[in-house]
């Protein structure tokens, strides 16, 4: 019975589908020839469409159907449908997977964002995603490499470049970087776009939209058309010069607002003569990734330094530069001995970060940086007011601004609010992994309202913290403390740093400077406090 009645909705949903999916197609395959600045071009893209768009349809509904097929009639909070959960999560994860290797390009993008979205997506996803989405991309022949060259300078590789490796380096999910040397010399990195993502970006954006809103029409309980906007969000400029500038400007913003870091975080300058908006061509440096432990270590350099680094660095971006690089993955963010030399008071080399990937920024206008600011500065210090009102500021509303705080902390709302001092620290064990997971299934539809209702830019911070919270985790072996109280550091002096712009009056002024005293002192207990904690736990170990 169970069986018929299963098969009976599977055929009914899955004609319907089916229709609106290739519906979807034809018109997304109109507008990419359309759109187009080569028709011969896009005509041979669009015959690949209509069999993305089937693989698309098939996996989706296979994993919508083994979801509806699978817990039929099991009762909810059993140990069956647990076990039976489970593997159906395995199962599907695995179909995703191979449907993002397939179809590439923002499919790998896709799969990378849920390998980060431990707050929300089972666990099987997360780690199969996390296994494999960073380290397996597609790479282009090098004919279609040269192609590239060849039309954006007028030249093959070995015609412009003095030496030029057909060999990769390295793939991403939007292009690939080889090594070349130049005509003067120097060594450099060529960041080539892979041939299809021009045209096929926009078709991929709309089909994975209408599949995502038609499994909802169909399965109400499968809603994750947040992910929509997300991807959409998280999709930087197929275009290198918008990269090459957001680089540049990041670094003159360093130099400008917070000069006393300025020199432990750098870009690779641009060859802006060789550079188009499909091929960019940078100085060539070489380092670890920041999670790569053995190596930083070999260098002679600390990761619990690395780890403060990073935080600061992009604690500065967040609360004072308001341009934030969005995608600060451990793929984009190597390591480096500081090239002046200089060393630590032990004699540890200190560490520079060098910012790949510049394609994916975020402005934050003034009112939300701050917003933003002070909403981390309360969940530093416990503030349960602050964490209210500037979630409620930044969009997350009166009835879920606790669970706004503990997806950003990715603690429970009464550790949020615990005044002990390291009431946010996550140590990465089972345990912390276990409990992460129990909220998420939990709460899950508070979640996907949460997501809906936040602002983009919010959004993509929250990607963001995540992206930094696995690469820090990589180097702790968990949460820090001393990374907790940089944050705190920086997002109070953004909150003191705006009151005194707004504030003229001699007597506010002063008021002003007596809160930043208060901080500095709050700051400095917690300091000793974590010392005093560190110190207690090597005796006892």
């Amino acid at each position: 019975m169970r069986i018929m009645a299963a098969r009976s909705l599977w055929r009914a949903k899955t004609k319907l589908f089916l229709a609106a999916t290739a519906a979807g197609g034809a018109g997304t395959g109109a507008a990419m020839i359309a759109n187009s600045d080569d028709p011969a071009s896009t005509v041979k893209l669009c015959t690949a469409v209509p069999l993305r768009l089937l693989r698309d349809s098939v996996t989706a509904a296979t994993i919508a159907f083994d979801y509806e097929y699978s817990l039929w009639g099991l009762p909810e909070g059993s140990t069956e449908r647990t076990r039976i959960k489970s593997e159906v999560h395995a199962r599907s994860a695995l179909r995703l997977q191979e449907l993002c290797f397939k179809n590439g390009g923002i499919y790998i993008k896709l799969g990378q964002h849920i390998s980060q979205l431990e707050y929300l997506v089972p666990a099987e996803y997360v780690q199969i995603m996390r296994d494999s989405m960073l380290n397996r991309c597609p790479v282009s022949s090098y004919d279609q490499v040269r192609e590239v060259v060849k039309n954006e300078l007028g030249g093959a590789p070995d015609e412009i470049f003095a030496e030029f490796d057909p060999v990769p380096i390295a793939s991403a999910s939007l292009a690939q970087v080889h090594i070349a040397r130049t005509h003067e010399g120097e060594k450099v990195a060529v960041k080539v776009q892979h041939t299809h993502m021009t045209n096929t970006a926009a078709a991929d954006y709309a089909t994975v939209e209408l599949i995502v809103n038609t499994l909802h029409r169909l399965f109400p309980s499968f809603d994750y058309r947040w992910l929509i906007d997300e991807i959409q969000e998280s999709l930087p400029k197929l275009n290198f010069l918008f990269e090459a500038k957001n680089s540049v400007k990041c670094m003159d913003n360093f130099q400008r607002f917070s000069p006393h870091i300025a020199e432990y975080v750098y870009a690779p300058k641009v060859h802006w003569n060789l550079s188009t908006s499909k091929l960019l061509v940078m100085e060539f440096i070489d380092g670890p990734q920041v999670n790569d432990l053995k190596t930083i270590q070999k260098l002679g350099i600390q990761p619990n330094d690395v780890a403060k680094l990073l935080s600061q660095a992009f604690a500065e971006m967040m609360f004072k530069h308001g341009f934030v690089h969005c995608d600060p993955h451990a793929a984009n963010v190597l390591v480096r001995p500081l090239p002046s030399g200089r060393r630590g008071i032990f004699g540890k080399k200190k560490p520079q970060l060098i910012l790949l990937d510049h394609g994916l920024y975020k402005d934050l206008d003034v009112s939300t940086r701050i917003s933003y600011a002070s909403l981390w500065k309360g969940l530093i210090f416990s503030d349960a007011n602050a964490i209210k009102e500037n979630s409620v500021k930044l969009g997350a509303g009166d009835d879920l601004y606790a669970l706004f705080a503990g997806i950003l902390t990715m603690r429970p709302w009464n550790k949020v609010i615990d005044p002990s001092i390291d009431h946010l620290v996550v140590q990465g064990t089972d345990g912390d992994r276990s409990e992460l997971q129990m909220y998420a299934s939990q709460y899950f539809s508070q979640i996907t309202e949460l997501l809906r209702r936040l602002p983009r830019v919010i959004l993509l911070m929250l990607k963001t913290n995540d992206c930094l919270r696995a690469v820090n985790q990589s180097l702790m072996q968990g949460s820090s403390h001393e990374t907790f109280l940089i944050v705190g550091r920086v997002s109070s002096e953004a909150v003191v740093e705006s009151k005194l712009l707004q504030n003229r009056s001699f007597l506010s002024r002063v008021l002003i400077c007596l809160e930043e005293f208060r901080l500095e002192a709050r700051l400095f207990v917690m300091q000793i406090a974590f010392w005093l904690l560190k110190l207690q736990k090597a005796l006892m170990s």
